[in-house]
């Protein structure tokens, strides 16, 4: 039987998770199984056979549902083909790329070492956030051609390893 992909995300505002779904539609396109939950309703890894975590970066950390799914499921992680995302700056200069970049790996020090590891640029909606956040500017630095291509990496890396939901 197959075991399909798991693409779990951790947000507040929703943007990692639109990230999440379009990474799950290239794998898809390049002939994976793939299921895309949120990473605090996430139990068990068994049925899976690999794993991408999407978080975003809040104040410097990783959501806290990625903290927890990244806890409950070392063991899990250790066994088998696993990625990262985060969604992080409001711009995508390699400076706030790096920033960002460093908080997630602070992120990922007690977790098995993913096969792949990167940072998007994030989107602020301030109509959706409360004061003083509210105030910020709104932006968009998600680059949608990098994301697609980074999937399209996690596909190969899991196909090289043996990951089986093709």
């Amino acid at each position: 039987m197959t075991r399909p992909l798991l693409v779990a995300y951790a947000t507040k505002h929703e943007s990692t998770h639109e990230v999440a779904e379009a990474i799950a539609a290239r794998l898809r396109d390049d002939g994976w199984v793939v299921e895309v939950r949120r990473a605090g309703e996430v139990s068990e890894l068994d049925r899976y056979s690999g794993v991408v975590l999407g978080s975003a970066i809040y104040t410097g950390r990783i959501h806290r549902d990625a903290r927890g799914f990244l806890e409950v499921h070392a063991d899990a992680l250790a066994r088998m083909p696993f990625a990262v995302f985060a969604m992080g700056p409001r711009t995508t200069a390699p400076a706030d790329l790096a920033a960002s970049g460093a908080q997630l790996d602070r992120g990922l020090r007690h977790a098995p070492p993913p096969l792949l590891r990167t940072v998007f640029g994030g989107a602020v909606d301030p109509t959706r956030l409360r004061f003083p956040y509210s105030r910020m500017e709104a932006c968009d630095a998600r680059d949608w051609h990098a994301i697609e291509a980074w999937a399209g990496e996690v596909a190969r890396a899991f196909a090289s390893v043996g990951a089986l939901s093709r």
